[in-house]
């Protein structure tokens, strides 16, 4: 039995299904961040689509400022995404589902979300047949462990969730070569990497299940703290410390960032940072923090300021302008995600005919051989072509979040 009061003006209600029941009004606040991550998101595409520098931005031996800033400002998108995953899964408890029908709907929807990263979306990325295990995927098996996780206390899921942030990186010297037959399942648990599958074909695993899923069950329990009155002061405490935790952590150099070294077959300065011949490059050592797997430093970094943002959107209506355009973007994530990443790619190709380009064949992620000699633009084009995207989409947004909107009865959309 759960007694929920949010406020004098909500009826207090009890209930033994629901984790919480009292009705209160959506947090607009999350889906103006989503929305925002959503945007940044498909700059990061933009860039793998549009451009063929030859490597990897947080190459520290070839990077530079403004590559590296462009490929860092997207970082916080699939913690965010995660996260807030996680807290609209909590706060859906409070619009009437319990915790049975809650624990049903993270599982179908994340092997949902996993047979959609196999098909539909690796598909997007090079109008090929071809799997790659990206963040959906990670979403979705994320969702699939989270159904048997909402059925524990929301302290203990905190807990859980705080704990394998925490802790992690304890794991990484794990050798998945070590287990031998079983070597495909820490790939999957733990330590990124390529499965093989015959002669010809390895299964690359880039989203790994173990820190993914505790950052889902962190934002899970972080739902219940958007209930509270003092909600702001809490997500602005949170976010501040967590932002100043890592630069002490990352400061320190000791633990929290994993191990340098090779990584889907191109070498990852992340690491221990350190002194570069020039100061914006030993601002980028800093900030060059292990995204796979994501290590502490890399949660604290992205999730920190995400929650200082958060704090900062709270009260706001979004009734207009840029904050108003986020919310239709967050409203409507998956939809936005599958489409993005066709227009993005239909847009490459007209822009590779225009500028009298070879053309792409096959993924653009799966490694830079994909990339014909000659391809490629420069960062004004990949910005230019970001905003162009990010226009197009708008439209269709917004029509399928009235589209749901008008039919909230029809439970099957919520699968998109």
């Amino acid at each position: 039995m759960v007694t929920a009061a949010i406020s004098p003006s909500v009826a207090t209600v009890s209930t033994k299904d629901s984790r919480l029941s009292a009705q209160v009004p959506r947090v607009v606040s999350v889906d103006v961040l989503r929305g925002l991550v959503m945007v940044i998101m498909a700059l990061d595409h933009v860039r793998d689509f549009m451009s063929y520098p030859g490597f990897p931005p947080e190459d520290m031996a070839h990077t530079n400022g403004p590559l590296f800033f462009t490929r860092f400002v997207t970082h916080y998108c699939a913690p965010v995404f995660a996260f807030l995953a996680g807290t609209g899964a909590f706060l859906a408890t409070n619009r009437g589902k319990s915790l049975p029908q809650l624990s049903r709907f993270f599982l179908t929807r994340g092997l949902w979300l996993v047979i959609l990263e196999l098909t539909i979306i690796d598909f997007a990325w090079g109008f090929v047949p071809w799997v790659h295990a990206g963040v959906i995927w990670g979403l979705g098996w994320s969702m699939v462990a989270m159904a048997l996780i909402v059925r524990l206390p929301v302290r203990w899921i905190a807990a859980l969730g705080l704990g394998m942030i925490a802790t992690h990186n304890l794991l990484d010297r794990i050798n998945p070569a070590s287990l031998g037959k079983l070597s495909w399942l820490w790939i999957f648990l733990h330590t990124p990497g390529r499965i093989p599958v015959n002669a010809h074909f390895h299964f690359s695993v880039r989203y790994v299940l173990i820190p993914w899923v505790a950052v889902m069950a962190t934002g899970f329990a972080f739902g219940s703290l958007l209930l509270r009155p003092d909600r702001r002061k809490w997500i602005l405490t949170l976010g501040i410390s967590a932002t100043i935790l890592f630069f002490v952590l990352r400061g320190l150099n000791s633990y929290g960032n994993g191990i340098a070294g090779l990584s889907f077959g191109y070498p990852r300065s992340a690491g221990p940072w350190r002194v570069q011949p020039t100061l914006p490059l030993t601002v980028v050592s800093f900030f060059n923090t292990l995204k796979y797997p994501p290590s502490l430093d890399y949660l604290l970094m992205t999730l920190g300021p995400s929650l200082i943002l958060l704090g900062l959107f709270d009260k706001t209506t979004a009734k207009r302008g840029l904050s108003r355009m986020l919310v239709v973007f967050g409203r409507v994530p998956l939809f936005y995600y599958v489409l993005h990443l066709y227009l993005i790619h239909i847009l490459a190709i007209l822009v590779a005919l225009a500028f009298h380009q070879p053309m792409l064949h096959g993924s653009v992620i799966a490694d830079f051989a994909t990339k014909p000699a000659g391809y490629g633009h420069g960062l004004p084009l990949i910005y230019a072509m970001w905003i162009l995207a990010v226009a197009i989409l708008y439209l269709p947004c917004l029509w399928f979040m009235e589209f749901r909107s008008r039919h909230r009865d029809w439970t099957w959309l919520s699968y998109l």
